[in-house]
């Protein structure tokens, strides 16, 4: 083959500050619902993911997530793309983000590289994005009362987006194992544009935050379950995020579990849904047990998905008083989804670099 015919193409590169400047004209959680229901609806392609978990020099837990999807709605050429995630537990105390990655897009006709851009700013909005739309869909009316514990980056991602999107918010508990991030996340808090009425408490401990929040949000590191059925108020929505801080105690008392995509949740042997269905304690939407499995006195059944929640196939919160459990595993696919629309607003914009294979 004579490689001299075939020229190395171009492709867009986005900085961070490259993909935060487009992302200003993009809606997320718009681009973030249609990825659901594409799936939900079977138009998606969604592969397993590969996960690399090391142990670095100085003793902190590391992994690497390479996440390819893609989305084939009908009528329009296909998403294609892959997100890769990478992090290191001891990266605060560096003074640096947990994450960070690149999210690739393709071409679906050459599958040569379209665009290449920074991903933890996505992979954080959008799952700030999916936090709003379970808040939106399975909440009590008229929250008020949101509880955070863990405050990274992904607690800002959901405090600038919780603020724009759920109006009725008055009061933002916060809770961290450092202190300190707790108060920088507030001092945050109080630089956003209408949090003037905002009541900004500082939780000594996480039972503290979550009293009387409508809203849970967990985005931390942990990986082992605290939060007891009993801390929670009755209606209250536990955006599940980190995955992990529940106790199955409370997966079992809670009166509607949603998750964004069964088969990932089901095929997961780290996280706290995943374990349980190892054990028999937790049921697919179907019903079923896991194969060679039995069903344990007291096993529950997984409700439905969130994209079947938003396309009307499962009515969602049954009633004001029931615990709600939103669990978002994180699919690539979303990531895609925004990715896909950053990068026609940076074509547009003249955004980024343009590079060379």
């Amino acid at each position: 083959m004579d490689f001299e015919q075939y020229p190395d193409s171009h492709f867009r590169y986005l900085t961070r500050a490259d993909v935060i400047e487009a992302a200003h004209d993009v809606d997320i959680v718009a681009a973030v619902a249609e990825a659901l229901t594409l799936h939900s609806a079977g138009q998606s392609v969604l592969p397993e993911e590969a996960y690399l978990g090391w142990t670095t020099p100085q003793g902190d837990s590391a992994r690497l997530l390479a996440m390819p999807g893609a989305l084939v709605q009908d009528g329009r050429p296909p998403v294609i793309g892959m997100k890769t995630i990478n992090a290191s537990i001891g990266n605060p105390g560096r003074g640096i983000p947990r994450s960070q990655g690149f999210t690739l897009l393709l071409d679906p006709e050459t599958a040569r590289p379209l665009a290449l851009m920074e991903a933890a700013y996505i992979s954080a909005m959008r799952t700030a994005a999916v936090t709003a739309l379970a808040v939106r869909h399975l909440a009590v009316e008229e929250p008020r009362r949101l509880a955070l514990l863990g405050c990274g980056a992904l607690a800002q991602a959901h405090v600038a987006l919780l603020l724009r999107t759920v109006p009725t918010l008055d009061r933002i508990a916060l809770y961290d194992v450092a202190p300190d991030r707790a108060k920088s996340v507030a001092r945050y808090i109080a630089s956003l544009p209408g949090a003037a009425d905002i009541e900004t408490v500082l939780a000594d401990e996480p039972r503290e935050a979550v009293r009387d929040a409508e809203l849970v949000v967990p985005v931390t590191t942990v990986a082992q379950g605290y939060i007891e059925p009993d801390w929670l108020c009755p209606g209250a929505l536990v955006c599940h995020v980190s995955l992990d801080d529940l106790t199955e105690a409370a997966v079992l008392a809670a009166g509607t579990v949603i998750v964004d995509d069964w088969s990932l949740v089901r095929d997961d042997p780290r996280r706290l849904l995943g374990r349980m269905h190892r054990a028999g304690t937790l049921l697919g939407p179907d019903g079923d047990p896991r194969e060679g499995i039995t069903a344990q006195p007291g096993a529950r059944r997984v409700d439905g998905t969130l994209g079947d929640v938003l396309t009307g196939r499962h009515p969602g919160r049954r009633d004001q008083d029931e615990i709600v459990i939103s669990n978002p595993f994180g699919m690539s696919i979303l990531d895609v989804a925004v990715a896909d629309r950053i990068h026609a607003r940076a074509e547009a914009a003249g955004l980024g670099a343009r590079l060379t294979l």
